[in-house]
């Protein structure tokens, strides 16, 4: 009777160990490089009047260190502290632990597809492409009944509506300068809606500035509470793409400093608290070889399919910096994002398998 009742008991102890995380945040900020994450700031771009904005003082007062482990500390500190204590970084080419894109067009819309979808799409290969015909990972956790009606993305481009293919995918996309609330915005839902309408607008209507965004998701996360969130920054592509090393570092900063905000409500919320997973990458690198190319990326431009990630949860080793040599991409990130919530995601297309490293063994 005793080993009767043990079988059970067993089974019941393993299923908890083996699951924990009952909610995800997927971050992305648009094409940062692996160069300043795991070496910091570039004093060679820094030190160029084209892209220094100026003032080449203040990028070296606040991210400059003799040590490149204290330089990339100074621009990422909550990636460099909580998340390489607790969590895991990949991406660090210079000791052989290498993340590409899978696509072969280096830029956003395809870099998207592929983290959402886990599927190379050689037809997705523009960033005016239709409403997305793949199936995304966020769709298909929407669709289980645990998760049903609590998943929302918020992203600073419009075209995240037809990345996620907002119509068939049934949870909200709020993208760029779309109004949040609804027809019945809460006061602070107005409020953000009315900042965001009459701010500063250096990417016309078809980005909004990331603060927006973020508040925006801060929002969503205190008041609707979902399980699935997805959070896309994207000044550092657009700071970099006008060649304004400041900006972009100071993008890259920003947004680390709002991940820590995100981790901190998260590890003081009943919800939430040690049951949440974070998943941090980009869609694309940039240019290396060639300091002026850290402005670019494309299929022309070398090291454009160089990428990076990070995670941290109940689900994740705390490993901290790999510094193994091996061979990731990025369409392995939607199965992983499955597999983190404790489903395997399917769909009509091809998904590639999950990234085994990250999970405790």
């Amino acid at each position: 009777m005793k080993k009767l009742l043990l079988i059970p008991f067993i089974l019941i102890s393993f299923l908890a160990t083996a699951q924990k995380t009952e909610n995800i945040i997927i971050i992305t900020t648009d094409g940062f490089r692996w160069q300043e994450v795991f070496k910091g700031m570039d004093p060679a771009i820094a030190n160029d009047k084209n892209f220094n904005q100026g003032d080449s003082t203040y990028i070296y007062k606040k991210y400059y260190s003799t040590d490149s482990k204290e330089s990339r500390k100074k621009l990422m500190p909550f990636l460099w502290s909580e998340i390489a204590s607790k969590g895991q970084i990949y991406g660090n080419r210079a000791l052989g632990n290498k993340v590409d894109v899978a696509n072969p067009y280096w830029f956003s819309y395809p870099g998207y597809s592929e983290i959402m979808t886990g599927n190379v799409d050689l037809l997705v290969n523009s960033n005016s492409y239709m409403a997305n015909p793949n199936v995304n990972v966020l769709e298909f956790l929407n669709q289980q009944s645990k998760l049903k009606g609590k998943t929302a993305a918020f992203g600073a481009w419009d075209a995240f509506d037809r990345i996620l293919n907002e119509k068939r995918s049934n949870f909200p996309v709020i993208s760029a300068f779309d109004a949040v609330g609804g027809n019945k915005p809460t006061a602070v839902q107005k409020l953000l809606n009315e900042m965001r309408d009459n701010s500063f607008k250096p990417f016309y209507e078809d980005e909004c500035l990331d603060v927006f965004t973020h508040y925006e998701a801060l929002n969503e996360l205190k008041t609707n509470k979902p399980k699935v969130l997805y959070i896309a920054y994207g000044e550092t592509d657009e700071w970099a793409h006008a060649g304004h090393y400041r900006s972009y570092l100071d993008a890259a900063n920003q947004v680390d400093t709002w991940i820590k905000e995100i981790w901190n409500f998260v590890q003081n919320d009943p919800q939430y608290k040690n049951k949440t997973t974070l998943l941090i990458t980009v869609d694309h690198g940039r240019g290396d070889k060639i300091k002026s190319e850290w402005t670019s990326h494309g299929d022309k431009i070398a090291g454009a399919s160089e990428i990076w990630f990070a995670a941290m949860g109940p689900e994740i080793a705390p490993k901290g910096e790999i510094k193994t040599e091996s061979q990731l991409y990025q369409k392995q990130f939607a199965q992983t994002i499955a597999k983190i919530m404790g489903y395997t995601f399917t769909a009509e297309h091809p998904v590639a398998s999950e990234i085994n490293e990250v999970f405790k063994k």
